[in-house]
């Protein structure tokens, strides 16, 4: 089952599937470049502290040989030598452990950035489920982890060793050298290893951070009914929004409609085309378009006019023009004022408003 749903996931993970798996923590992390950053960082950093490391431990030495005979041996003198030592640890290896953290913090943000998770950190109960732990335990990717490990250790183990061994070829004249050349021999072959190391631990993580990107765009794949789904959440089901929109525009006409018995005349085609105007003359600046429609809505609203008495005049020019160039609610335009003023002039003196 799981290998037929992998198969339909034929979609691109979309953007919202991106952030939300982010905002869960679901981010593509490769511990192996954090071990990169910490191995290549740590080495630099040294190849250029150990000499004033070294110097430091040596003096610690020096100092407390010649003072050896002032150290009494009661709790007292052994405390103060012990703080002493400990002080004089922390100082030299206190700067190393904090790059370390430093570039800890940094290999993790650089990689995914910050991220704020807090369902990550909700304790999860089926983790104490013994079968479901099992399970984890021989999961594919425990599996992957694993045999990545053993390849891991097997080509550092091999290209470290194989250039480093070369470099003991002299191990018999070792026990003749002084303790500083002895140390500055072992400190040549640190590095040397230190080196090789980090060049197939550059390959690997390369690898691995290419493979964790690949396995977490596979499993945020999305199926074509998911995408759907999604669209449908943005945007709004189509078949509601339809409805919605059917439903204004069914308001919107039982508002125009109930418009018409104020109208002063409608302008009709005569019958493909009708426009309800308004023309206050006391509080209007200009007559104002207050139902319009086409075929059985313009049907509608010349039968809704006869009923109210509204006049009717045939003008299919003019009843086409405002139809395309006015919307409801809107007043006529200045190219149609004469063309207008006449049909008002025509239905007043109808009315008796104006002398004939």
């Amino acid at each position: 089952m799981a290998e037929q749903d992998d198969s339909q996931k034929t979609e691109e993970p979309t953007p919202k599937k991106r952030q939300k798996a982010r905002e869960q923590g679901e981010v593509a992390r490769s511990t192996e470049v954090n071990n990169w950053v910490l191995l290549a960082g740590g080495t630099a950093a040294l190849m250029f502290m150990i000499p004033g490391m070294m110097s430091d431990l040596f003096g610690l030495g020096r100092s407390v040989m010649a003072n050896l005979h002032q150290v009494t041996l009661d709790g007292g003198g052994m405390r103060v030598l012990l703080d002493t030592a400990l002080a004089t640890m922390a100082g030299v290896l206190g700067p190393f452990f904090l790059l370390m953290v430093v570039l800890a913090l940094a290999a993790g943000i650089g990689q995914i950035g910050l991220i704020w998770a807090p369902s990550r950190l909700k304790p999860k109960f089926e983790r104490f489920d013994p079968v479901k732990g099992l399970k984890r335990k021989f999961s594919l990717n425990n599996l992957v982890e694993f045999t990545k490990g053993i390849i891991k250790l097997c080509l550092v183990s091999v290209v470290a060793f194989g250039l480093a061994i070369p470099m003991m070829s002299d191990i018999a004249i070792v026990p003749m050298l002084e303790l500083p050349q002895v140390l500055d021999r072992l400190h040549d072959i640190s590095l040397v290893i230190a080196a090789a190391t980090v060049m197939v631990m550059t390959v690997i993580a390369a690898l691995d951070f290419m493979y964790q990107r690949y396995t977490q765009y596979k499993n945020l794949r999305m199926t074509k009914q998911e995408v759907k789904d999604e669209h449908k959440q943005a945007e709004g089901d189509p078949h509601v929004k339809a409805r919605i929109r059917r439903l204004r525009q069914e308001r919107a006409q039982q508002r125009m409609m109930a418009a018409v018995p104020q109208a002063d005349v409608v302008i009709t085609n005569p019958t493909h085309y009708a426009v309800a105007l308004e023309y206050k003359m006391e509080t209007m600046p200009a007559p104002r378009v207050v139902a319009k429609g086409v075929d059985s809505l313009a049907q509608r609203i010349r039968e809704t006019a006869e009923e109210h008495d509204v006049p009717l005049v045939e003008n299919p020019p003019l009843a086409r023009g405002l139809y395309a160039a006015v919307e409801l609610d809107e007043e006529i335009p200045a190219e149609y004022y004469q063309a207008v003023a006449e049909v008002i002039g025509y239905v007043m003196r109808l009315k008796g408003r104006l002398p004939n």
